[in-house]
């Protein structure tokens, strides 16, 4: 008998790992990397113990992106956690874990590759606009007023410009833009 019949199964962890592979070959690569044979073969995880966890490519990309949108919103709840002001707390929060991607390299690759993704595929845009709309009803609250939409607006074009590499702001400049966000968020 072989060795995989003797280890206990993990199930929970084994996914894990083979979304985090399938992170990394996106960060690295590009999505048109991350295919189920190559996912199976860096992981170290036979295709049927893949294909247990996610059948197509497809389900496998939805469960990457649901797993960083996961963490995008845990990043942001803690962000949240640390401002004592409701007003505008949201929006701060999403500026802040929009804007800090680019100081987590390995997120910000990942997010690239999604970001691009978000582009082509109507399931993942989707489920974007789901998750930007949840939000938008949960803070109607707080955070509905004109300058939040805008400051949301703009840490959006931040996220882009730095998915794009496109606009090449000194840190003084970029800590200024995001300090006057900040402040349109208390009005």
């Amino acid at each position: 008998m072989s060795s995989a019949h003797h280890r206990k199964k993990q199930p929970a962890l084994v996914r894990q790992q083979l979304l985090e592979v399938a992170a990394r070959l996106a960060a690295s690569d590009g999505m048109a990397a991350v295919t189920l044979d190559a996912v199976s073969s860096a992981s170290n995880v036979s295709k049927g113990g893949l294909l247990h966890h996610f059948r197509t490519k497809n389900a496998l990309l939805d469960a990457l992106f649901e797993n960083l949108l996961e963490k995008f919103d845990a990043d942001i709840e803690e962000l949240m956690r640390g401002d004592p002001q409701p007003q505008g707390r949201f929006t701060r929060a999403y500026l802040r874990a929009v804007s800090g991607l680019k100081d987590r390299p390995d997120d910000s690759r990942s997010w690239t590759q999604v970001t691009i993704a978000l582009l082509a595929e109507p399931r993942l845009r989707l489920r974007w606009r789901q998750w930007v709309q949840a939000r938008a009803e949960e803070y109607v609250g707080t955070d509905s007023s004109l300058d939040a939409q805008i400051v949301r607006f703009a840490a959006d074009g931040l996220w882009f410009s730095d998915t794009l590499e496109s606009h090449d702001i000194s840190d003084a400049l970029r800590r200024d833009l995001i300090n006057r966000l900040v402040e349109l968020t208390r009005k």
